[in-house]
């Protein structure tokens, strides 16, 4: 019995540890936070910040998957999609577009970026990117805020999105795994 026990222990340890492994990110600038944002239609994502002395300035990540919300067809068509669906809304009522979107790939997921100016809630300025990606009938969308220049944040967010842990865990998100 005792060794029965130990077994399971050993067991439950390893795969506490892989579990671990699994939702840490392989980024050592980014860090998890806990998503701040109230309940809404969906679940919530995950948000992740990277500190300015890693990323020029700080940069925060919120990503979540909108499953079933995609259209099956053409997937993310355009920059008013992006506008609609890349969760903008949860941070600031207040944000306009800087310039039109760009098509994106991330792990194989095709769709949209675009570029805003936001407005806090406690009236700072922000370079916010709407990020919107599909496969199948699901969306992933993310947006990444800092208060440095619309490419930076960029690179920034769609590299992080992009490593091999986020793409692990955003195609088991989007997928329904």
């Amino acid at each position: 019995m005792r060794k029965v026990l130990l077994t399971a222990f050993a067991v439950c340890s390893l795969s506490g540890v892989a579990a671990y492994q699994y939702a840490r990110s392989d980024t050592d600038a980014w860090r998890e936070i806990a998503w701040p944002f109230p309940r809404d239609g969906w679940p919530a994502g995950r948000a992740f910040r990277c500190a300015a002395a890693a990323c020029g300035n700080e940069v925060e990540l919120y990503v979540r998957p909108k499953i079933g919300f995609c259209n099956c067809d053409s997937g993310v068509a355009d920059d008013d999609e992006v506008d609609r669906v890349a969760d903008l809304d949860l941070m600031s009522e207040r944000f306009v577009p800087l310039a039109p979107g760009k098509v994106t790939e991330i792990d194989g997921m095709k769709g949209r970026s675009r570029p805003y100016d936001l407005r806090m809630s406690d009236g700072s300025q922000h370079t916010a990117i709407g990020i919107a990606v599909s496969r199948h009938c699901n969306l992933l969308v993310a947006v990444a805020h800092g208060k440095g220049a619309a490419s930076g944040v960029q690179r920034e967010a769609v590299e992080f999105l992009g490593s091999r842990d986020m793409a692990h865990w955003m195609t088991a998100a989007i997928d329904g795994g």
